[in-house]
């Protein structure tokens, strides 16, 4: 019961990383069987973990309804919870990719990815809408103490406006006005993201001028800012394809509409890689200073930074460019690398039972101690 009592909505974090290990793999420019049965079995690892993970999560505020509260009022952990509907897109794709595309599982398996899609979405916005105003209305907050998890709440939309690129693109073929609806939610989702990531990624930085780097336990939360940029980049171009394919068969907006959605994407996105390449060379230049100690926060290493390798890969196909398409293998091999080894020491870990406190139980106790301090004084 302690796994259940300790869980915290960063466990998804590690969902959100093997999927995106498995996507990685699936977008490779270089497929082979090998390959194609890795990337399954780590999609068939995805499922399982973010199936369990949500069976901790229900359990958790099932048996101990305070810890919600507790949770929620947390500065840190409860910006976390964007990493559920972040977690289930990575599920979604790798299900439309192996189980309808490859295995060819039909119309039901279509109509289910499209109804969790719709999930993800009203997931989705709660996140990018409710998490930000629980930050100004809520929680006790400065500036020195701020890191990129502040972003969690803006990826979120842009990460689920990818999903509906893929499953606008699987409707395409059988039901073009629900692709349509899909791909002009998509438009929606990406537009409420990017600019608010945008916005705390200036707070951010004045951050970092002002107050330095974090902290060595956190430093890796440096890589954060390379996700939405990456994951904006990679999204706004697969739309962008979309809009070319579906509004000349649809007769939306006008004939040339579609080339103008597309080229005007694809412009936006390499615009969106080179800033996203500013924080990455950022990012590695932070990590490199110093040791750092190893904890759940290294799983937010693999998806923004396999978000930006998608980006790169895709820009490949886009050109088509052998640069890109050997720049994101390269980079591609070393995330899933890492996100092997993040893996191993996890597990490691936790078969010594090295499972530490949920931080909003440590938070409480702080508060309730400086309670009895004030009212003995």
């Amino acid at each position: 019961m302690s796994m259940v009592h300790n869980f915290t909505p960063s466990w998804y974090s590690m969902t959100m990383a093997t999927g995106m290990a498995a996507l990685i793999l699936h977008a490779l420019p270089y497929q082979n069987q090998t390959v194609t049965v890795l990337y399954t079995i780590i999609f068939v690892l995805d499922v399982f973990m973010f199936v369990v993970i949500s069976l901790l999560a229900i359990l958790r505020y099932t048996l101990y309804p305070q810890t919600w509260g507790m949770m929620i009022r947390h500065p840190v952990q409860s910006l976390f919870l964007g990493c559920c509907p972040m977690g289930l897109t990575t599920v979604i794709n790798m299900f439309v990719f192996v189980c309808i595309e490859n295995a060819g599982w039909g119309k039901w398996a279509s109509d289910l990815a499209w109804a969790l899609w719709w999930i993800d979405v009203v997931m989705a916005v709660a996140c990018s809408c409710g998490l930000p105003f629980l930050l100004m209305h809520v929680h006790q907050v400065d500036l020195p103490s701020m890191t990129a998890v502040w972003l969690l709440p803006a990826a979120t939309p842009i990460v689920t406006a990818s999903n509906g690129a893929t499953i606008a693109s699987m409707l395409a073929s059988t039901n073009q006005q629900h692709a349509l609806w899909t791909l002009m939610v998509s438009y929606v989702l990406w537009g409420i993201g990017l600019p608010m990531a945008v916005v705390t990624l200036g707070i951010y930085f004045h951050r970092l001028t002002m107050h330095k780097l974090p902290p060595r336990d956190v430093i890796i939360t440096v890589f954060m800012p390379v996700g939405p940029l990456g994951q904006a980049s990679f999204t706004i171009m697969n739309l962008g394809k979309m809009a070319l394919k579906l509004f000349p068969e649809t007769g939306s907006i006008h004939p040339l509409a579609g080339g103008v959605f597309y080229i005007v994407g694809f412009g936006t996105a390499i615009i969106l890689w080179g800033f996203g390449l500013v924080w990455l060379i950022f990012a590695v230049a932070s990590v490199t200073r110093s040791r750092f100690p190893f904890n759940m926060g290294w799983w937010g290493f693999t998806f923004p930074t396999g978000v930006y390798v998608l980006a790169t890969l895709q820009l490949g196909v886009e050109f088509p460019s052998a640069f890109f398409d050997i720049l994101g293998t390269v980079m591609a091999v070393i995330v899933v690398l890492i996100w092997f080894l993040v893996a191993v020491i996890t597990l490691q870990r936790n078969l010594i039972g090295d499972i530490n406190f949920a931080p909003c139980f440590l938070s409480s106790r702080r508060v309730r101690r400086n309670r009895e301090v004030s009212d003995r004084v």
